[in-house]
């Protein structure tokens, strides 16, 4: 059952009180981001700009690389995400929908298993995990 689910992509969604304006502030000025996501060094929300961060448990650190894919203001970001010395690439895009005052936030993550299943750090159930806390609670309390 669990070989099924490896393919497909992770995906979460909020619905947050607070306007779109503000979602999309939040998920491409690097120091709103730092407030909820990482603390990112430099950060231009421009198609092609490169980025990276550290990330992980205190035993393990590892250097996430990551390149600006598709950008439409106020409505998509999507980004790759590897790291540094290990395989595969994976994709990362949030959505903005408005409705009414508040913004509906999709987040996905797709590509996970081309990480493949050497590394324990990066199997699918600890981006479910991290996504939820992620999406589920840090940027909601940030932008609300």
């Amino acid at each position: 059952m669990e070989a099924k689910n490896e393919g497909k992509p992770v995906v979460k969604e909020v619905v947050l009180n607070a306007p779109i304006v503000k979602v999309w502030k939040a998920i491409t000025n690097k120091n709103d981001m730092k407030q909820w996501y990482f603390d990112l060094e430099d950060f231009r929300p421009e198609v092609g700009f490169e980025f990276q961060f550290y990330g992980g448990n205190d035993e393990k650190k590892y250097l996430h690389l990551c390149q600006i894919k598709e950008l439409i203001p106020a409505r998509k970001l999507a980004y790759s995400w590897r790291y540094d010395g290990y395989p595969g690439n994976s994709l990362v895009s949030f959505e903005l929908f408005p409705e009414g005052q508040k913004t509906r936030l999709r987040l996905t993550h797709e590509g996970l298993e081309s990480f493949g299943t050497n590394h324990p750090d990066l199997a699918k159930a600890n981006f479910v995990e991290g996504w939820n806390t992620i999406i589920g609670e840090s940027i909601k309390k940030f932008v609300e």
